[in-house]
C-alpha cells in the first residue's frame, strides 16, 4: 500500500545547503504527486501538546448547555464552539459527526492593520470556565503559524520564486486552529461519516491527532490510503487555494474521516488541524512559471477573501 512521505524540517532549517535542498525536493514532488506529507521537526513541543489536549478534553467534556453559551451567531462559526452536525461536506446534505473549536489570529498592534483586516479578524472567544484553554490555545496556534511559514517558505523555493514571497501574505493572516471532537457514536449513522470526503480551502493544512485510523488520503487512481502519522508528526496537505495559485502544480488532495468499526463506536475522536490563510486580499491568480501551453490555466483569478465567502456559503456556515 502507499505510504504517506515523511519529511524533516530540521533538514531544511539547517545550515547544510545540500540539506535544505533535499528537503524542498521531497516535500514539493510530495504536494505535486499526493498533496500530503508527514512532517517531523516542527515546532511544538510533546508537553504543549499533551496540555493541549487536556484543554480540549475539558471543553468538550463541558455539559452541552454551556458549551452552546459559546455558539455565537453571526460570526460564521469562524470563532468559537459549533455544535455537533452543523457542517457539511461540499455537495452533501448530511451534517459531518463533529463538533469543533475555532482560535483565531492574534494581532499584537491591532491599531497597525488595515480597516479590512479588522472586518475579518474577529477576537477570540474566552472560556471562562477554563483558566487554561485560550493560553494553551494560543501557544498551540503561534508554534504551528511559525512551521507553517517555513514550509511555505520552502514551498516558494520548489516553486522557483522567491523564498519569502508567502511571508507578507500570512503575517495576520486570517488561520484557524480547529480542536475537533468526533463523539462516540450511539447509533447507525444513516449516510454520515465524521468527516465527508473534501478539499481543504485554505493554502496548506497542519494537523495534529492523525495517530490511529480514520483520516484517509485519494490517490491519483481514486484509491483510499490510510493517512498515520507518527506521534512526533504532524500530517500536512495543500489546500484549494494554494493549488489555484500554482495552477494545481501543487495538488490539493480530496481526504475524509471515515466512521471506526462498529467495536470502536464508543469511543472519541479528537484532531487538531491548523487551516493557514492569508490576508484576505491575496491575489489568487496563477503564478505566470506555472502556466505554459503544456498547462494551460485552470482556475479564474480571485481574491482569498471572496473564494473564502464563495467556499463557507457552499459549506452552510454563512448565508
Amino acid at each position: 500500500m502507499q505510504q504517506i512521505p515523511s519529511v524533516n524540517l530540521a533538514l531544511f532549517l539547517s545550515n547544510d545547503k545540500t540539506e535544505k535542498q533535499q528537503f524542498v525536493k521531497d516535500l514539493g514532488n510530495a504536494f505535486h504527486t499526493l498533496g500530503f506529507v508527514a512532517l517531523r521537526g516542527h515546532f511544538l513541543s510533546e508537553e504543549l501538546i499533551k496540555e493541549l489536549y487536556t484543554e480540549i478534553k475539558n471543553f468538550f467534556d463541558l455539559p452541552q448547555e454551556i458549551k452552546n453559551t459559546y455558539e455565537i451567531s453571526g460570526l460564521g462559526g469562524q470563532r468559537g464552539y459549533t455544535s455537533f452536525g452543523k457542517e457539511s461536506a461540499k455537495g452533501k446534505k448530511e451534517g459531518d459527526l463533529k463538533e469543533f473549536w475555532h482560535f483565531g489570529q492574534y494581532v499584537d498592534n491591532p491599531q497597525e492593520i488595515s480597516d479590512l483586516l479588522q472586518k475579518v479578524l474577529i477576537p477570540n472567544v474566552v472560556v471562562k470556565e477554563l483558566p487554561n484553554f485560550n493560553r494553551v490555545g494560543k501557544k498551540v496556534y503561534q508554534e504551528l503559524e511559525k512551521t507553517a511559514k517555513y514550509v511555505l517558505r520552502a514551498l516558494a523555493i520548489y516553486l522557483n520564486i522567491d523564498e519569502f514571497y508567502f511571508d507578507e501574505f500570512i503575517k495576520n493572516g486570517n488561520s484557524i486552529l480547529r480542536p475537533i471532537h468526533y463523539p462516540p457514536i450511539t447509533t447507525e449513522p444513516k449516510g454520515a461519516v465524521r468527516a465527508a470526503a473534501h478539499g481543504d480551502i485554505n493554502l496548506i493544512t497542519l494537523l495534529m491527532g492523525a495517530q490511529g485510523k480514520g483520516l484517509q488520503v485519494q490517490d491519483v487512481h481514486g484509491n483510499w490510503i490510510d493517512a498515520i502519522a507518527q506521534p512526533n508528526e504532524l500530517m500536512i496537505n495543500v489546500g484549494d487555494m494554494l493549488s489555484r495559485l500554482t495552477n494545481n502544480k501543487l495538488k490539493s488532495t480530496i481526504h475524509q474521516v471515515i466512521n471506526p468499526p462498529k467495536e470502536l463506536w464508543g469511543t472519541s475522536r479528537y484532531s487538531i488541524p491548523f487551516f493557514m490563510h492569508p490576508v484576505p486580499n491575496m491575489n489568487l491568480s496563477c503564478l505566470e512559471n506555472c502556466v505554459s501551453s503544456e498547462t494551460p490555466k485552470q482556475f479564474d483569478d480571485i481574491t482569498a477573501g471572496d473564494y473564502l465567502t464563495e467556499r463557507l456559503k457552499e459549506l452552510g456556515l454563512i448565508s
